[in-house]
């Protein structure tokens, strides 16, 4: 028995694999954009089939329905944020570096991805945050949480409330990207989103939220 066409098959899997993983993150990467655009409610799937060049079927064999494909894309923003601030959390260094730490990753991931802002607005706007919550972001805040605990416990920070602390760090971090297109006709020349103004801002970040939180 001839079993070339039979190992021919199994060396194609991995690609066949590879091929498909790359087409779902190639729409993930579209849908994100036009759902940071018209929200949920507003998007369509002929819109992010026309950017990726994927026919609306196989949009929907890899993920059922809008909603679904929706739902993976906050649930992969949501592994990355964790990804993100995660090990700052359990992190041996001193709460007041792990915290300068998480302040300079949430910077850097609004610089990334400054198109989110506006994608987590029509999440609490149209859907009250239901996806969202399904997402697992919550463990990236909780992150931040627990350094702001440590650091009181250690004596590096005053007595406050660790979760609106994290709140307003995390608008600290977020603003600048948020607003930027309502922020860069206020000074023309500075050139908001250039590698040296993101890393002022950064430091400038770091400074006003230990002047507010140390003890």
């Amino acid at each position: 028995m001839d079993s070339s066409g039979s190992s021919q098959k199994k060396a194609k899997k991995p690609r066949q694999v590879r091929d498909a993983e790359a087409t779902q993150a190639k729409i993930l990467d579209a849908a994100e954009q036009e759902f940071a655009r018209h929200g949920l409610t507003g998007t369509r799937i002929d819109a992010i089939a026309a950017r990726t060049g994927v026919v609306k079927a196989m949009i929907y064999y890899y993920f059922d329905s809008k909603e679904g494909l929706y739902q993976a894309v906050m649930q992969r923003i949501g592994a990355e944020l964790d990804i993100a601030f995660q090990q700052l959390a359990v992190t041996d260094l001193p709460a007041e570096a792990a915290l300068k730490e998480s302040i300079r990753a949430g910077i850097n991931y609004g610089a990334a991805y400054p198109h989110r802002g506006m994608l987590w607005f029509y999440e609490a706007v149209q859907n009250q945050g239901q996806y969202g919550q399904m997402s697992g972001w919550q463990k990236s805040f909780w992150s931040i949480t627990t350094i702001l605990e440590r650091g009181i416990a250690e004596g590096a920070f005053r007595s406050l409330d660790p979760f609106l602390a994290t709140i307003n760090i995390l608008g600290v971090c977020t603003f600048y990207f948020n607003a930027h297109e309502n922020l860069k006709y206020l000074a023309p020349t500075r050139q908001l989103l250039s590698s040296e103004m993101i890393e002022r801002q950064t430091q400038e970040a770091i400074d006003l939220v230990l002047a507010g939180i140390k003890a």
